[in-house]
């Protein structure tokens, strides 16, 4: 999600699977103040909701903010014939590394008793 579409998502009602592990943040003061305007703009969104979504609609543009870098390995061909090679950047390294903590997190909602 991207964070220009988060008012929309606010407007609507969603639920996403949750972990069941709790993050504590302290915020500075002038985040704060912007929480509570939106939590007041958004009554129907919690504080929690509120941080949950930006937090996600930031982890996504940090992801896509990854500078491309060309690797050796031709991976595609793009609409006119040339290679598109692999990236060789933090982006493949990120995906792999959130594939993994994903797999054990959802491995974690599983079993029973957690």
């Amino acid at each position: 999600m991207r964070i220009k579409q988060l008012i929309e998502t606010w407007e609507q009602t969603a639920s996403e699977v949750r972990t069941d592990h709790e993050y504590r943040v302290r915020l500075p003061i002038h985040d704060a103040a912007k929480l509570a305007a939106l939590r007041e703009m958004y009554p129907g969104r919690s504080e929690a909701d509120l941080i949950t979504d930006l937090l996600s609609a930031a982890l996504d543009d940090l992801e896509a903010a990854f500078p491309y870098v060309q690797g050796r390995r031709v991976v595609a061909e793009d609409d006119q014939g040339d290679p598109i090679y692999e990236d060789a950047g933090e982006t493949p390294r990120f995906r792999a590394l959130v594939t993994k903590h994903l797999a054990r997190l959802r491995k974690q909602k599983a079993e029973p008793g957690s």
